[in-house]
């Protein structure tokens, strides 16, 4: 049961990321992506760092500072600039597609470093919900500016980092606690982002942000950061990295349904099919029997 509610967590947390595509979309005509994530960071660890302490989860040992300082800097800094950059040279529909390699790159690492088995059934399930993705998105995959591969690049290197994260933070977050370690690495991450936003002057249009300005970027601290990585991270103290990753397929799917509630924006057979495909390789990859896990150490590498 502990096991289902990780999927659960994962599937919400990615819910929740594709409804943030909306704040994003809406902020970046204000300002530049550096400083959103500046505010989306910033904001989710001011939250979250209370609550941290409230709670009275253990925070990471000393021995795991540097480890949690890197997975911070390649998830909440990284992640972002990579994320961001990619939508400059490739379309959102595109760029979706990309980011659902995560599944697929987060199972093929992790059997690479011993730290998850690699089974036919997973297998069949992470490539069942990309195929979905791509059905869902299939109306946005024609066009492409030129040199879209450059973007396309650019995400699936995003989908690396969070692939990484995935698998390297799991033995930290058993050990100190998923609002603690996610409080300390976001913190880290969000301060990078920040001191680089400065530096470049991208917060100089913040002066003119009126009321739905902030409303964005509050919804994108409380819900698109503190919120989403809290679920993953608890997401993964209770399920292996691949059945968290490919909960990311819901992703563009719900930033659609959100667009086509919200924006009007029509909803074409190709999302319906597409849902139903997601879904049924969630199901396929999640309900294999869990063979026994290694041991901590063989999944403590740190970056």
């Amino acid at each position: 049961m502990g096991e289902a509610w990780g999927v659960l967590a994962a599937v919400l947390s990615s819910s929740l990321g594709g409804t943030s595509i909306g704040a994003t979309r809406y902020l970046v005509n204000a300002i530049d992506p550096l400083a959103i994530g500046s505010f989306r960071f910033g904001i989710g660890f001011l939250l979250l760092l209370p609550l941290a302490a409230l709670k009275g989860d253990r925070w990471p040992a000393r021995r795991d500072w540097t480890g949690t300082a890197g997975l911070g800097v390649l998830y909440f800094a990284l992640f972002p600039i990579l994320f961001n950059a990619s939508l400059i040279f490739t379309t959102a529909a595109r760029g979706a597609l990309a980011l659902s390699t995560l599944p697929l790159l987060t199972m093929v690492v992790g059997a690479s470093l011993g730290s998850e088995a690699l089974t036919a059934r997973k297998s069949i399930g992470v490539l069942v919900a990309m195929v979905g993705v791509a059905l869902a998105l299939l109306s946005g995959l024609s066009s492409a500016p030129s040199g879209a591969w450059r973007g396309d690049l650019l995400m699936i290197a995003a989908a690396l980092c969070m692939a990484l994260y995935s698998i390297w933070s799991k033995p930290l977050i058993r050990r100190s606690g998923p609002m603690s370690f996610t409080a300390t690495s976001m913190g880290i991450g969000a301060a990078c982002l920040i001191i680089v936003s400065w530096l470049r002057g991208s917060f100089g249009p913040v002066a003119a942000f009126g009321a739905s300005q902030w409303l964005a970027a509050g919804y994108l601290g409380a819900f698109g950061a503190a919120l989403t990585f809290y679920l993953w991270a608890f997401a993964l103290q209770r399920t292996t990295p691949t059945r968290v990753a490919i909960s990311v397929c819901v992703n563009p799917i719900a930033a659609s349904a959100v667009g086509a509630a919200l924006l009007h924006e029509p909803l074409h057979w190709n999302l319906v099919l597409g849902i139903v495909a997601v879904f049924a390789g969630i199901w396929i990859a999640t309900t294999e029997r869990r063979r026994a896990q290694p041991a901590d150490g063989l999944m403590s590498s740190e970056p």
